[in-house]
């Protein structure tokens, strides 16, 4: 699918390598630093206490001014059960629901938050609310 994609992707006039990774892993075999890192959806799949590791690592690969868009659910969403903090979907996963203020903490250190909000995203059933934060690499 990735190298679909990068092909599509140079078709287009795009200038851009997507990677396959363990994002909590060590990521030593990736030595280039990137402009842009994209979550799309990702970070609702880690929990609290593996944050901080992965934002090591985003924070590692991004360039110096280096930019950073990460969407995630958010706890106003009411989807799968529509409460609390942890959710399990139908499909048995379960997800860490976060909010704005919760961002903002997790972020401040490492990154300077261009724009946070909340924001209606397509999902399989119905729209989602999710957290929008772009930011950029200190």
């Amino acid at each position: 699918m990735l190298e679909k994609t990068q092909k599509k992707a140079v078709q287009a006039g795009f200038r851009v390598r997507f990677l396959a990774a363990d994002v909590l892993g060590d990521l030593a075999e990736i030595t280039d630093a990137f402009e842009f890192a994209y979550d799309w959806h990702l970070l609702h799949h880690i929990y609290p206490e593996y944050r901080q590791r992965y934002l090591r690592n985003v924070s590692r690969l991004l360039a110096p001014g280096g930019r950073y868009l990460s969407v995630c659910f958010s706890e106003d969403d009411p989807a799968f059960g529509g409460a609390g903090k942890y959710r399990t979907t139908s499909l048995g996963t379960r997800l860490y629901f976060s909010s704005e203020k919760e961002m903002r903490e997790l972020f401040k250190h490492g990154f300077l938050i261009e724009e946070l909000r909340t924001i209606e995203t397509e999902g399989r059933a119905a729209p989602h609310l999710s957290v929008w934060a772009l930011m950029t690499k200190k």
